[in-house]
C-alpha cells in the first residue's frame, strides 16, 4: 500500500522548512500532527434515538474509521437528559487515516463551504492544538445530499506536538490549511 500524499509532503518538505525556520537542532523537535479528533454533538437525540445511529454512520463515512457514540456523564432534568444516554458521536484518527482525512478536508471539503473566506486563525488553545468548527456535513463528498435528513455540524481538533501556537500555525499552514488573512 502506498503512503498518503501529505505524509510524504511532511517528511520531505515540511520538516526541513520548519527546522530551518524555527532553528531546531534535531528533526525530532519539529512539531507533527499527533491525531485528529472529530466530534459531533447530537442534542436532538434525546427525543429520537435513530439520530445517533445516523450521526455515527455519517461520521464513519466521512472519516473512513468507525465512529463511537458518546454518552452523557450526568443527568440534567431541564434537558430531559439522563446519565448514560447517547448524545453525540466521535472518532479519533491517527497515522495514515489521519493524513488521508486531512488531505480530503483541505483539498475537497473546505473549498465546498459556501462563501468561504478561509478558516479562523484564532482557534488555537495556547498549547499548539487547533479546533475548527464545520457548520454542515454536506461539504464532504462521502455524504449524499439526498439521504441527509438534518444538517448538522462537527468540531475537528488537530492535536499537535508543537509547544506554541505559532509553531502549530506554521505546521498547519504548511499542510495547506487555508487560514483567513489576519
Amino acid at each position: 500500500m502506498s503512503t498518503p500524499r501529505l505524509k510524504d509532503k511532511y517528511k520531505n518538505d515540511i520538516v526541513p522548512a520548519l527546522k530551518e525556520k524555527f532553528q531546531y537542532k534535531s528533526v525530532m523537535q519539529v512539531p507533527k500532527i499527533e491525531k485528529i479528533c472529530v466530534n459531533r454533538g447530537i442534542g436532538a437525540a434525546v427525543a429520537d434515538k435513530k439520530l445517533i445511529d445516523t450521526g455515527v454512520e455519517e461520521l464513519s463515512m466521512i472519516t473512513g474509521q468507525k465512529a463511537v457514540p458518546t454518552v452523557a456523564k450526568n443527568s440534567i432534568s431541564n434537558f430531559k437528559l439522563r446519565d448514560g444516554m447517547p448524545i453525540g458521536a466521535r472518532v479519533t484518527l491517527r497515522g495514515d487515516q489521519m493524513y488521508e482525512f486531512l488531505d480530503r478536508l483541505v483539498a475537497i471539503a473546505l473549498p465546498r463551504v459556501r462563501d468561504f473566506q478561509g478558516i479562523n486563525p484564532k482557534g488555537f488553545d495556547g498549547r499548539g492544538n487547533y479546533t475548527l468548527g464545520v457548520k454542515e456535513q454536506i461539504i464532504f463528498p462521502e455524504i449524499s445530499f439526498d439521504k441527509v435528513n438534518k444538517i448538522q455540524g462537527m468540531d475537528i481538533t488537530f492535536v499537535t506536538s508543537a509547544n506554541t501556537d505559532e509553531e502549530s500555525f506554521e505546521l498547519l499552514k504548511a499542510f495547506g490549511m487555508p487560514f483567513a488573512k489576519k
